[in-house]
């Protein structure tokens, strides 16, 4: 009987490509998983597969996404340990620099954080389903920070030749990766100027001015919601992201889900339909937009309510044990236009049911 492959975490990049395939062919384990069971980055394991099926890429890589939409229809996909995003489409209007940077179109929605990437791979893999094309960016700590999947409407002339543009001089197999720092604490509560942190709340004019908000006040995500001024802030049961998926597909409800990391964040903008629960996960698989998101991942969620110059503006917010985000919900909006009615009754649904089961 076959014992398996050995749990080899040597970072030779030959002895570490050859233990990395065949513990993925035996488990049938995604890289992400196989990687994590040999306790390496999915980065060194990719980059294991330099002069085989890996070509390392050459920054800057804001020079190369700007040429996206060379390529037409793929596949973006954005994740964080609890949810995957998936979107089909054309990347469209490409801008910023090589810190920051916006992908907007009819499907692909991006906000790009390129100071936060540090390695790019153009990869080819076989699967069932025949030849996968796929570019992988990987932040420095070997976190996948974004992945972009060629598809039947891709055009692989335009793919090779962009790959050609940005492939490094160096391609010897094998990537360093720096150790993940170890999580900050959050400030005391008693360090937080709690009525100042309120005011400034209600003195928002816009979400975006949200982000801006924590880091003056030097508070997490998390402890915002707990030093919410009054009604901005409901806790609610951790399996309502089902309910609300649910409740969106049935009355129609047009959503907003955004899904990051610190490198990427993707949204997906429009109505939601087939709402499909797996084990622990919840998935939407529509033509266009699939999510994936462990549900026993999620630690909090609220319902949070922002001020802005067009009104309460509500979102539903996931965080995980750390305190960090999993994924944002909101109704589709334009600026200059006030929250849809329908999903700001969605959610009171949901803060109704909360106060029920309390």
């Amino acid at each position: 009987m076959s014992r398996g492959p050995t749990m080899n975490t040597s970072r030779d990049p030959e002895s570490l490509y050859h233990t990395f395939h065949a513990l993925k062919a035996e488990r049938r384990l995604r890289n992400r998983d196989a990687a994590a069971a040999l306790g390496i980055s999915e980065c060194e394991a990719i980059a294991s597969g330099i002069g085989r099926d890996a070509v390392r890429l050459a920054a800057p890589f804001d020079a190369l996404f700007r040429r996206m939409p060379e390529l037409g229809e793929v596949m973006a996909l954005t994740r964080n340990e609890a949810a995957v995003h998936e979107k089909t489409g054309r990347f469209e209007q490409m801008s910023g620099d090589d810190k920051v940077g916006l992908a907007l179109g009819s499907a692909i929605d991006l906000r790009i954080f390129y100071g936060r990437w540090a390695h790019g791979y153009a990869v080819t893999e076989s699967t069932p389903r025949g030849e996968s094309h796929s570019l992988q960016f990987y932040d420095r700590h070997g976190e996948a920070v974004h992945k972009v999947f060629a598809r039947a409407g891709t055009d692989l002339a335009a793919w090779d030749t962009l790959v050609s543009a940005f492939r490094a001089e160096d391609q010897q197999a094998g990537e360093s990766v720096l150790p993940r720092p170890p999580a900050t604490e959050e400030p005391s509560a008693s360090a937080v100027d709690a009525a100042a942190f309120r005011r400034d709340w209600l003195a928002m004019q816009d979400t975006h001015d949200f982000f801006p908000l924590l880091k003056r006040h030097a508070v997490s995500r998390r402890q915002a919601m707990r030093l919410a001024p009054p009604d901005h802030a409901l806790r609610i049961d951790n399996a309502s992201v089902r309910p609300l998926l649910e409740a969106a597909a049935s009355d129609g409800v047009s959503i907003m889900c955004f899904v990051g990391n610190p490198g990427m964040i993707q949204i997906h903008t429009g109505p939601v339909h087939r709402i499909e629960p797996m084990g622990p996960w919840i998935n939407v698989l529509d033509a266009g937009f699939n999510l994936h998101l462990r549900q026993d991942l999620v630690a909090e969620t609220w319902i949070v309510r922002k001020p802005t110059a067009d009104g309460i503006v509500t979102s539903v917010e996931l965080l995980d044990a750390a305190g960090e985000t999993i994924a944002l919900f909101f109704g589709e909006r334009k600026p200059g236009k006030p929250e849809r009615e329908d999903w700001r009754s969605l959610v009171r649904t949901l803060a109704d049911l909360q106060e029920v089961a309390a």
